[in-house]
């Protein structure tokens, strides 16, 4: 057992979450409790001690600063149990799907070789795309009609989808402009940044033997800071773990951040509903704080509605007022 002497490192919570391998695993980490090193251990030791290979595991997150600093730490975590063996795919949720797509993209009928446009590009695309629709931007802000093309693609809307579910005066003008800026994308053979997501999905719904590949190549599957998914970030690991079922998330109710992207707090709510034979570990030692900023914490957020229970803890009692 190469990892042994490595997990007398974890506290008793974090080894059980290290150790639940097969099947299903939500884990609750409260803010300072080791979040990050739980989840880099797994990974550890799904490789030195249950001899799981690289290429078997995928881990996504949501930035390239926390990739980067996962796979250093699965680096150096690996070099101490003297195991020899290439990383894992460890990225965010876009940087895998770019991977995805320039290999498959010729199956959504569409060019590899496309180029990302940014936010910038994107709104003069939308710009450009009013003023050929003749539509005005001081009534229809360029911005807002982006924020909304954004918000239908985070939530796994196509324009086609978006048009034929319009509620409003504005949703129907957008619906015109989504549907001509999809053509202006294409045209130029682009993507955005949230077509990405939504398009990876698309490729894995309408394919199901390109799905089967990827679900059979990435067999352990970890996500770290699961209560900021969106729609399309859950579909796509919905689908990818659909089959060996080894899915292993991470994450806090309490620190869910990108709502302005569509986040969705049920992904981590409900996990238990996807999954009712889920494993379920909560981090609760807290190693960052002393007792009394945990306290004061705790009686501000109990109060809060649709959560999970927890409350944090520490070796570092008292501490100042």
């Amino acid at each position: 057992m190469r990892m042994t002497f490595l997990l007398s490192e974890l506290n008793e919570a974090q080894q059980k979450a290290v150790r639940a391998i097969e099947g299903p695993s939500l884990i609750i980490a409260g803010a300072g409790s080791g979040k990050t090193r739980t989840l880099t251990y797994r990974i550890a030791y799904l490789i030195a001690d249950k001899n799981v290979p690289p290429s078997a595991i995928l881990a996504v997150t949501f930035t390239n600063k926390a990739a980067q600093e996962m796979r250093e730490r699965t680096a150096h975590l690996l070099a101490r149990t003297n195991v020899s063996a290439p990383p894992p795919l460890i990225g965010t949720f876009h940087s895998v799907c770019v991977r995805i797509l320039r290999a498959e993209m010729h199956h959504l009928g569409r060019d590899a070789s496309f180029t990302i446009f940014d936010a910038h590009d994107q709104l003069s695309v939308i710009k450009r795309t009013l003023k050929d629709l003749g539509i005005n931007p001081e009534q229809f802000a360029p911005r807002a009609v982006q924020e909304a093309i954004s918000r239908a693609k985070n939530d796994a809307r196509s324009a086609s989808d978006f048009v034929a579910h319009a509620g409003s005066y504005f949703e129907e003008v957008v619906a015109q402009v989504y549907a001509a800026y999809e053509q202006a994308l294409r045209e130029n053979n682009a993507l955005d940044f949230d077509d990405l997501l939504m398009l990876t999905v698309k490729l894995f719904t309408e394919n199901p033997a390109v799905l089967e590949r990827y679900q059979d190549r990435f067999r352990y599957i970890l996500v770290d800071e699961y209560q900021d998914t969106n729609h399309a970030q859950y579909l796509l690991i919905t689908l990818l773990a659909r089959k060996h079922r080894n899915l292993f998330i991470i994450g806090d109710d309490y620190q869910s951040i990108y709502g302005w992207r569509q986040a969705d707090i049920r992904n981590i709510l409900e996990f238990e509903k996807d999954y009712p034979d889920a494993t379920v570990i909560t981090l609760e030692q807290n190693y960052r704080s002393t007792q009394n900023i945990l306290d004061a914490a705790y009686h501000v957020i109990r109060h809060n509605t649709n959560q999970r229970h927890k409350k944090l803890w520490t070796e570092k009692h008292g501490g100042q007022k």
